[in-house]
């Protein structure tokens, strides 16, 4: 029987968690989705592998025999999938934005000069996925943007700071404002990213700078081109300064916010994983840029 690594991760993620809405969090994927893949695992294996119940998900004795396996299985396979990449000689690396990953591509450059044997890719993701690929092992090692959830599992260095702002439609009131007060923002649409995203989402809220305030939403994007148009259409978003530089829009202009905490941005990698030198040098090298930036 082959069974799909995946379903292997969400499997460990639930009995790990103890419940669904905690695994979905820290997976990036909603609950329902996270629901349907479960009960797909539990098809293909042909037994229950969870007691549902009102306070959580309980292993199954047959949950819990493969829940003592499956943590081997997944890191096995993990060193598996590192070991190809190295023997191809190609280091992947994840990130969001434009803005966070910024001078990533010449480091990126003089590395190829200097390690022609070796591809190093750079992989975008979308925000339904802050961790930018490592949460479900599809990248060596990723620049991210701080707080999301999971970032307690993983090796993560802060590199540089970035001030929060806010995007606006280019006829709003508040467009002509040199620098707009956090409270003029608490009853307006919000474009935001999908509550599966945990404190990612709670962070681009800034919902702990709201005083209790709720939070209105106004769109639910997952991609740069998606956020604009939501801005461009009445929403409004928070967003790193360096937005206004990378995402230049006629109908959308970007305003300083006083009120607010400013953005981290980190590089992220597994923990516990085998040390590879090129890896090693590359992500030195991004480090060493980036703080300097």
């Amino acid at each position: 029987m082959d069974v799909d690594t995946r379903l292997l991760r969400y499997f460990a993620a639930v009995a790990e968690e103890g419940s669904l809405t905690g695994a979905a969090q820290r997976l990036f994927v909603s609950q329902p989705a996270l629901t349907k893949q479960i009960r797909r695992l539990e098809d293909d294996l042909g037994v229950p592998l969870f007691a549902r119940s009102r306070s959580g998900m309980a292993l199954t004795e047959a949950g819990r025999e493969l829940a003592a396996r499956v943590p081997v299985l997944l890191d096995g396979w993990d060193e598996a999938v590192q070991a190809t990449g190295r023997a191809a000689r190609v280091l992947r690396l994840g990130f969001l934005d434009a803005g966070a990953v910024g001078a990533v591509h010449d480091v990126i450059a003089g590395f190829r000069q200097a390690q022609p044997e070796w591809r190093a890719e750079l992989r975008q993701f979308d925000w339904s996925d802050p961790s930018a690929g490592l949460a479900r092992g599809e990248v060596d090692a990723a620049v991210v943007r701080l707080p999301f959830p999971g970032q307690e599992g993983l090796n993560v260095r802060e590199l540089f700071v970035e001030e929060r702002g806010v995007l606006l439609p280019a006829r709003h009131p508040l467009a002509n404002t040199e620098t707009v007060e956090f409270r003029e923002l608490w009853d307006e649409p919000f474009a935001v990213t999908g509550v599966e995203t945990g404190a990612w989402r709670e962070h681009w809220l800034a919902t702990e700078e709201r005083e209790g305030h709720p939070v209105r939403v106004g769109a639910v994007t997952s991609r740069p081109d998606e956020w604009l148009a939501a801005v461009a259409a009445g929403c409004v978003a928070l967003a790193p300064a360096s937005a206004a530089r990378f995402y230049p829009r006629p109908d959308v202009v970007f305003r300083p916010v006083r009120g607010i905490s400013p953005s981290w941005v980190g590089l992220a990698r597994p923990k516990g994983r085998t040390r590879d030198g090129a890896l090693d040098e590359l992500l030195e090298a991004i480090t060493q840029r980036l703080s300097r930036s």
